[in-house]
């Protein structure tokens, strides 16, 4: 109960309750003054749609890199929330700034919530989605098909886990050019991932408790832990933990990153001994913003910060 209430708490500090936290973007809103725009994933219903609020509709909210920054990179943004709301500032809009001072294109997934009835692995529909949409729009969007980066955190990044694991290859006869793109991530990021959320454990914090899905949470978990389906194809990942996150053990980004070396994926994981859950790229504690320090410098070492133009 104790890590119930703790991993909860870390939720409310992320942005405020479920029902004040936003849970969606609205496709549309441009501001070109601040180089923002937010695009649907689907030109008609996403697959599943149960019906046409903002809630129903999976975007993108694209933010420009700095002006003459342009590094030919992108990166998609899955925030966290327990798949029953978003984290939007904290881990999107904060992320997002960070990527796009850095010469990134970034983009801030609005995936659809278990809180409004979309379990997975609809929000699984929606990551690929998302990766296919930027790779195949790569020309306009001025970066390298093959340079994308999904970064997730916490719940997002369970979801950015199963996005490197659980991709498909795209359909090459498919009407929609989108369809036709490849969904496979090109580089993975996680922070504070929670791996181990789908669990029959009646000790541990649980998608399934969270979504009411416990009477499917086996055949959830065989389905849609990230840890059970890494290959040799899994993208290169870089990993953040801390030691004593009470909402999100530490065991759980490690069985993650033992299958990724058994695997043989090249990856880096960053254990920091003190942190809550849900510190975003730092929260300005000064042990823990050294963790996006180290990121840039695995980013530059993938040769993804170069090409500036």
């Amino acid at each position: 109960m104790r890590r119930i209430l703790v991993f909860l708490a870390g939720i409310l500090f992320a942005g405020a309750s479920f029902a004040e936290a936003p849970n969606c973007a609205t496709p549309g809103t441009d501001n070109t003054f601040l180089g923002i725009q937010t695009i649907r994933l689907w030109p008609g219903p996403a697959p599943e749609a149960k019906g046409a609020t903002c809630d129903d509709i999976p975007a993108l909210t694209v933010f420009e890199p700095l002006q003459g920054a342009s590094n030919g990179s992108a990166v998609i943004i899955l925030p966290g929330g327990s798949y029953m709301m978003l984290a939007a500032d904290l881990e999107g809009r904060e992320v997002a700034d960070w990527f796009a001072i850095r010469g990134f294109r970034a983009f801030v997934l609005s995936y659809r919530l278990a809180s409004h009835g979309y379990v997975l692995p609809v929000p699984l529909l929606d990551a690929r989605r998302a990766v296919q949409t930027v790779r195949a729009r790569a020309a306009d969007y001025h970066i390298n098909p093959n340079h994308i980066v999904v970064i997730g955190f916490s719940a997002g990044g369970h979801l950015a886990a199963l996005s490197g694991t659980q991709f498909t290859p795209g359909d090459p006869s498919a009407d929609d050019p989108i369809a036709r793109a490849s969904s496979r991530p090109d580089y993975l990021v996680l922070g504070y991932p929670w791996i181990g959320a789908i669990t029959t454990d009646p000790n541990e914090y649980s998608y399934c408790k969270v979504a009411n899905l416990m009477d499917r949470c086996e055949a959830l978990r065989t389905a849609y832990s990230p840890e059970l389906f890494v290959t040799k194809e899994t993208p290169p990942t870089f990993i953040y933990h801390t030691f004593n996150d009470a909402s999100v053990p530490v065991e759980q980004p490690l069985r993650f990153y033992h299958a990724l070396i058994k695997a043989g994926v090249p990856s880096e994981l960053h254990i920091f001994a003190n942190g809550p859950h849900g510190t975003g790229m730092g929260k300005g504690d000064a042990a823990l913003d050294q963790w996006p320090v180290l990121l840039e410098a695995w980013l530059r070492a993938q040769g993804l910060m170069g090409n500036r133009q």
